[in-house]
């Protein structure tokens, strides 16, 4: 299973992540710091999932919502989704790309 994170996360979510079983990609490290929101939606969609948290919550608790809300999830439930993670609730969207338009399902 895969994870994005955004560059507004703090870089110690994706340990807590990695301990879910996830391969994590935070846009940081592929160079889409301060790209647009879509541009990172059709990054998340090649990767299978996005997570993004309000900024005005501190670290650690991003960090436990995210692993209390992700481990009651199953592979199924990640398999052609978007993931976005909000701080009481998961969203999944079912999303596909073709001839690199995104349409949402």
């Amino acid at each position: 299973m895969n994870a994005v994170i955004d560059e507004d996360l703090h870089r110690s979510l994706k340990p807590v992540l990695e301990s879910l079983g996830f391969t994590v990609f935070d846009i940081r490290d592929h160079g889409l710091r301060g790209y647009s929101d879509s541009e990172i939606f059709s990054f998340a969609q090649q990767k299978k999932a996005v997570l993004r948290f309000p900024n005005e919550l501190s670290i650690k608790l991003i960090n436990q919502r995210v692993f209390q809300l992700l481990s009651q999830l199953n592979e199924k439930n990640y398999r052609q989704n978007i993931v976005i993670v909000s701080p009481h609730q998961v969203r999944i969207r079912s999303a596909k790309i073709s001839h690199g338009t995104t349409t949402n399902e």
